[in-house]
């Protein structure tokens, strides 16, 4: 059986969690492949929010596997909260929920580095979670990471000593002022990995995802931020220090590139983007303020405000095109009713030319968008549950994006909850 693939096309927040857990009843194994608690996946579902950062956006439906890859960087003392936040729901994750041994660690002196490199780039800083994920993936490339194997091993305590030293003196070196008690931290360290070894199963996740397509399971594969975060491929240096894109479920799952089928890609009606980084498409005005009111734009995982812009369809294509998308799926079309009227960016100006495509850089002084104006609809979405009762105008909006992506868009969300979550006929 192929393994599908479900995708952000911006950065990050577009809606992945809502709509893994809308397509769940399709799959037997939802598996997430990078990334880690700088992630926040909302589900919203019978009046209650659910906030996941590690913990695969399947794990509410009783029938699902839920699988955190080797390409995963994991935080015990926040996933320890995480399973403990599942208890009211009675959900038995000793078998619903499978973590690769090959999965990294972050200690508590990752989240330390993290935070005095930032202090130390001042002004220059990335915008950073502050979670320890690039400090991890550091190591994991330079060979000095703890798996979540190791801590089966008698000796992994020493193995943890001697990178925690190494760390310490990093964060001297930096001669930055950053207040902690190493022993504070050490404790809860400790005590979430030890429970995270009584309660949940470890495995070769490899071995299994392998097994399970043999055996004709239907899989589908998570990621976690955006496309325009992408290591290589995103807006650097302001993106995640993992592969957001189609090509890290390959390694960060362990399957082969012709064993994936669909490939979902989420993207919201309007940008909006979390911390520093090029944009340009962002409104600094009362159109963007409205967006990010209406759209309740804060960082699931974070906190911050979200800045808004229009959608930028250079930018959403250039994604498409590097993850091979074969469906799309349009979130928060009900956050844009109402406006005067509308504007989608469909090509910049770059160093004096026009161009279609995403160059190298984004910086401001040297690229500005052309818009294509669009008019807007007034009716409010969130009541709708089929596309018949969509008005012209949004139905106008679907097509216009649509016929410029040449992709279709499957699915339209009009609201949080599941229930506003309308599949669209096709032509």
């Amino acid at each position: 059986m192929a393994i599908d693939l479900l995708l952000g096309l911006q950065w990050g927040d577009e809606g992945k969690g809502k709509i893994v857990d809308v397509l769940t009843k399709k799959y037997d194994i939802i598996a997430r492949f990078q990334g880690g608690p700088n992630a926040g996946h909302t589900l919203e579902f019978e009046g209650i929010k659910h906030v996941l950062h590690t913990i695969p956006s399947g794990v509410f439906h009783p029938k699902a596997i839920n699988l955190v890859g080797n390409g995963v960087v994991i935080d015990p003392v926040i996933f320890k909260k995480e399973l403990e936040n599942l208890d009211p729901f009675g959900i038995d994750v000793r078998n619903s929920l499978l973590v690769s041994r090959k999965a990294h660690l972050i200690l508590p002196t990752h989240r330390l580095l993290d935070a005095a490199s930032e202090i130390a780039k001042g002004k220059a800083k990335i915008g950073s979670t502050l979670k320890g994920i690039g400090p991890t993936y550091m190591d994991k490339t330079g060979r000095n990471g703890l798996r979540v194997g190791d801590i089966e091993l008698p000796n992994w305590k020493e193995t943890y000593q001697t990178l925690r030293d190494k760390h310490l003196i990093m964060i001297k070196n930096m001669k930055v002022d950053l207040d902690f008690s190493i022993k504070e931290l050490e404790k809860s360290f400790f005590d979430a990995v030890d429970y995270m070894s009584s309660t949940l199963t470890f495995v070769d996740s490899e071995e299994y995802l392998s097994i399970a397509q043999k055996n004709g399971k239907n899989i589908l594969a998570e990621g976690a931020q955006g496309s325009l975060l992408d290591i290589d491929f995103g807006t650097y240096p302001f993106v995640t220090s993992s592969n957001t894109t189609a090509a890290g479920a390959c390694t960060g799952l362990g399957i082969a590139p012709n064993r994936i089928g669909n490939v979902f890609g989420i993207f919201k009606a309007y940008t909006t983007r979390v911390g520093s980084g090029p944009f340009p498409t962002e409104l600094f005005d009362d159109i963007g303020e409205t967006m990010g009111r209406v759209g309740h734009e804060f960082g699931a995982t974070t906190g911050r405000a979200r800045r808004c812009g229009w959608l930028d369809l250079v930018a959403l294509k250039y994604a498409v095109e590097i993850n091979g998308v074969t469906q799309l799926m349009m979130m928060k079309g009900d956050v844009l009713s109402g406006f005067d009227e509308l504007k989608v960016c469909t090509a910049y100006t770059y160093r004096g030319k026009t161009i279609t495509h995403l160059p190298y850089s984004l910086n401001p002084e040297e690229l500005t968008p052309q818009y294509t104006t669009l008019p807007c609809w007034k009716e409010d979405l969130t009541a709708m549950r089929n596309e018949s009762e969509f008005p012209k105008n949004f139905n106008d909006y679907i097509a216009f994006i649509e016929n410029f992506i040449e992709v279709p868009i499957q699915i339209v969300s009009v609201g949080p909850d599941r229930s506003q979550t309308i599949f669209r006929s096709p032509e």
